[in-house]
């Protein structure tokens, strides 16, 4: 019972986190760089994959719902926006993350890093293929392939892939304070 309620405080934790996350923001043309994907890695390592997407989707449900926690607002016409396709994508990466990295008991840097970029990968792949999908096929603003790899992947991936790297240190130093804390 007290590892299903501290797994539920946490979850609400990163969901709140993830939010906030949605305010810090460098604006860069399409998709505005932000720390979510800091804060959704991060649910997927320590939460595990299923705890850490289960707070994703949360945070993406309550936006959905009308809460401005999105980048750029909340509500169901969200979804009809370039950039939201980055949701879902955090959600399965933050899925794929945790599962990698928690299919051992303490997992090291290069597996830490390892599940970063691959939750990274498929955080990208979605969110391009979605921006490219609405741009072309329902808002009628022609996207081509180029511009699309340059402001949703070239200008974002840096900060991205730096991220990757302070969420494996991070994690590094949380998980012994973590697996304390569930001892009590």
């Amino acid at each position: 019972m007290r590892r299903r309620s501290r797994t539920l405080i946490l979850c609400a934790l990163f969901t709140a986190l993830t939010a906030v996350g949605a305010f810090i923001r460098i604006p860069v043309p399409v998709v505005p760089f932000t720390l979510q994907f800091l804060f959704t890695t991060l649910a997927g390592l320590l939460l595990g994959g299923r705890a850490g997407a289960a707070a994703v989707f949360a945070y993406i449900l309550m936006g959905l719902a009308g809460v401005p926690v999105f980048a750029e607002g909340g509500g169901l016409g969200y979804v009809l926006r370039p950039s939201f396709g980055y949701l879902p994508g955090f959600a399965l990466g933050a899925f794929v993350t945790g599962t990698i990295a928690n299919q051992v008991r303490e997992p090291r840097y290069g597996r830490l890093l390892a599940a970063n970029f691959a939750g990274l990968g498929i955080v990208y792949v979605v969110g391009m293929a979605y921006c490219y999908l609405i741009s072309n096929f329902y808002l009628g603003t022609p996207l081509g392939l180029w511009p699309l790899f340059l402001y949703c992947f070239v200008l974002a991936v840096p900060g991205d892939a730096v991220l990757c790297v302070a969420a494996a240190v991070l994690v590094r130093r949380l998980l012994p304070i973590m697996k304390r804390g569930g001892e009590d």
